[in-house]
């Protein structure tokens, strides 16, 4: 029936009567004018526009996770913290809707057959415990605290943002959608950061104004949307663009500015260095806007083990950076900033010193497995650090974090394994150091910061990074350490996650996606 119907709506559309061609075509406009009108009318036209957007965006990512990922990579970067103008018992973000159909999509595909091996790595095993004893620390800590919805879906956002390392290593099984997914992931970062640099130097009040409009989205409004070292609107301001929090948007830049620099140096990038190296600018001032020390000092270890392991010529940059930082007189306050936090002199620095006092006195009380991720059994403790490690050990236990910790090494010495078998191929090594020195920015921002496992967002996109790491070093193994890998065909299809996997002869090192 539904396709008789879709036959005789065709039929009208390819007639060869001008006129019914013609008639057809006016009341498609008409009829798709009224409802885009009344749309407008009811709702506004910004929310019309996320209306459609999504309808597309929905319609493409059941079709493939390739375009699930790419959503992901969008969301994450563009508006993290999003969230649908309806509740429903709550209110989902996008984050929610994405995640939840790039998992049902891949689910579907193995449910079917249409993927018909499950993909595992030596990771597998150690993350899976891992997602275990935080269920355990879960339902233990219900035992001293009442869950409240929020809590609950927290949880629950942390633990499919951690099993999105699975869904990646089976989806990402070519060298193109390796590279598409890098390459998005690149330009999205640099959207973030040119809009971070973009509000940070508007007029303040028109910033305050264009976040503002965000307020339909769940995003705060008002003059508060915009933040100030130790929150004095005296001292400067701190860029923010769409994260809300300048520490989540430097540990954004962390990410995505670890997997952009070897695209500078490497004999065969994915961008041209004309495009990379502008975008790398806009990257590195959005970064010292957010004023984030932790940030930078992971940014920083990112780039210096860049310069030690492969890419000397990155040397000499960082030396000029820092010289520029340190005597630019436009740049003598963040330099002071720095510095003060270094010493643990400024009010920051101290309340954070502050917190892991208090998280060691949690941590001593309950060693084992934690408190859980709703609350504390005891009035004198709360449940919050500013550092990934601590917090891991407070509501999971210093199990918990001794397995995140395990999980980091076998990741480390997988990946590094595969990264020295790259040498006959600078794109595949790039990218796979790239993802690698990432994960060692965002554990080195992880000392002083919490976000890789507090906001969902941030949570999904490190695994990401953790899964496509993995699947380069896959492809690097199938490939060979000698024999290079042949062009890749032209203009294949957006895939996600096939059926068997591609062979080596798909994957070429002069193939895939690359911005020329």
């Amino acid at each position: 029936m539904q396709n008789q119907a879709y036959n005789r709506l065709q039929a009208i559309f390819v007639s060869d009567k001008r006129w019914v061609v013609a008639l057809a075509v006016l009341v498609l406009c008409l009829v798709t004018g009224a409802i885009g009108g009344w749309l407008i009318a009811y709702l506004s036209p910004l929310l019309t526009a996320a209306l459609v957007v999504a309808l597309v965006g929905g319609l493409l990512m059941l079709r493939s996770t390739q375009f699930g990922f790419l959503a992901l990579i969008g969301v994450v970067c563009l508006l993290p913290f999003a969230a649908l103008p309806v509740k429903i018992g709550f209110t989902p973000t996008f984050l929610n809707l994405v995640l939840a159909v790039l998992f049902a999509v891949w689910l579907a595909r193995l449910v079917t057959g249409q993927q018909k091996e499950f993909v595992t790595s030596p990771l597998a095993l150690p993350i899976v415990i891992f997602l275990f004893l935080a269920s355990v620390s879960f339902v233990a800590g219900l035992a001293h605290a009442s869950p409240t919805p929020n809590a609950v879906r927290r949880f629950a956002e942390i633990v499919l943002g951690i099993a999105l390392f699975f869904v990646t290593v089976n989806c990402v099984r070519t060298r193109k959608e390796l590279e598409q997914l890098v390459l998005v992931i690149i330009l999205a970062g640099f959207g973030a950061a040119l809009i971070g640099v973009i509000l940070y130097f508007l007029p303040r009040a028109l910033t305050v104004r264009l976040l503002s409009a965000l307020r339909i989205f769940d995003y705060p409004a008002g003059w508060g949307v915009l933040r100030f070292i130790e929150d004095d609107p005296l001292l400067p301001m701190r860029a923010i663009g769409t994260s809300v929090d300048p520490n989540i948007l430097g540990g954004l830049l962390i990410l995505v500015g670890s997997l952009t620099v070897p695209q500078l140096f490497t004999r065969r990038p994915l961008l041209k260095r004309a495009l990379a190296a502008p975008i790398l600018a806009v990257m590195g001032l959005c970064l010292v806007l957010t004023f984030s020390r932790g940030s930078m000092a992971g940014l920083g270890c990112t780039l210096v083990l860049l310069a030690v392991v492969k890419y000397r010529r990155l040397l000499p940059v960082l030396v000029i950076a820092a010289l520029i930082i340190l005597l630019l007189p436009q740049t003598r306050e963040y330099a002071l900033h720095f510095m003060e936090g270094v010493q643990f002199q400024d009010l920051a620095s101290k309340m954070r010193l502050g917190e892991y006092k208090d998280a060691f006195i949690l941590i001593s009380r309950y060693p084992w497995i934690g408190v859980g991720f709703v609350g504390t059994p005891d009035i004198d403790i709360y449940l919050g650090v500013s550092s990934l490690y601590l917090l891991i050990a407070e509501e999971m236990g210093l199990v918990g974090l001794g397995v995140f910790l395990v999980i980091m090494v076998i990741f480390f010495r997988y990946t590094w394994r595969s990264w020295k078998s790259t040498a006959h191929d600078p794109r595949l090594e790039a990218i796979l150091l790239g993802l690698q020195t990432a994960v060692v920015g965002g554990l080195a921002g992880g000392i002083l910061d919490h976000y890789l496992f507090s906001f969902p967002h941030a949570v999904a996109f490190f695994w990401l990074y953790i899964g496509l790491a993995v699947a380069a070093a896959r492809l690097a193994e199938e490939a060979g350490p000698e024999r290079p890998l042949t062009p890749s065909p032209p203009n294949l299809p957006l895939r996600g996650g096939g059926a068997k996997r591609s062979p080596p002869s798909q994957g070429g090192a002069r193939g895939g996606w690359a911005v020329h």
